[in-house]
């Protein structure tokens, strides 16, 4: 089996974060970091070259027990198009609550969104500690 390639590094999270384009994505995703470190109470580590993640937890896939391994509870991602946000979805309490947070789109693990002006921050907010309290802690 594959060695997973998206692990923490010791990439400088705020390096990341001040060199994000345009600047539109770096002032939002500086404001996630603020956000999600608000709710965890946690420094973010850096996954892979560009996921900001809070926390781990070690994961099996329901339809190969085979393939498993760490990943954020949550976190973002400041990309170019949109901003990425992970572990909002996954748990059926996130999943129920998720129509509340404004304009999105969804992708298989991650909930896309244009701007943080797009979404209910309070919403968020919740999302993210519903992500935080989910079972299995790795590493916070």
């Amino acid at each position: 089996m594959a060695e997973p390639t998206t692990k923490p590094t010791d990439a400088d999270v705020r390096g990341f974060l001040d060199a994000a384009t345009p600047a539109r994505r770096r002032k939002d995703g500086l404001a996630l970091a603020d956000v999600f470190h608000e709710v965890t109470g946690v420094d973010p580590v850096m996954w892979g070259p560009s996921i900001v993640g809070y926390g781990s937890y070690r994961y099996v896939s329901p339809s190969d027990p085979r393939r498993q391994g760490d990943w954020p509870k949550t976190g973002f991602s400041p990309r170019k198009a949109r901003l990425s946000l992970y572990g909002l979805k996954d748990l059926p309490e996130g999943a129920a609550l998720l129509p509340s947070l404004g304009t999105f789109t969804e992708g298989a693990g991650c909930v896309y969104v244009r701007t943080l002006d797009d979404i209910d921050l309070d919403v968020l907010r919740r999302l993210i500690a519903i992500a935080w309290g989910r079972g299995d802690d790795a590493a916070g």
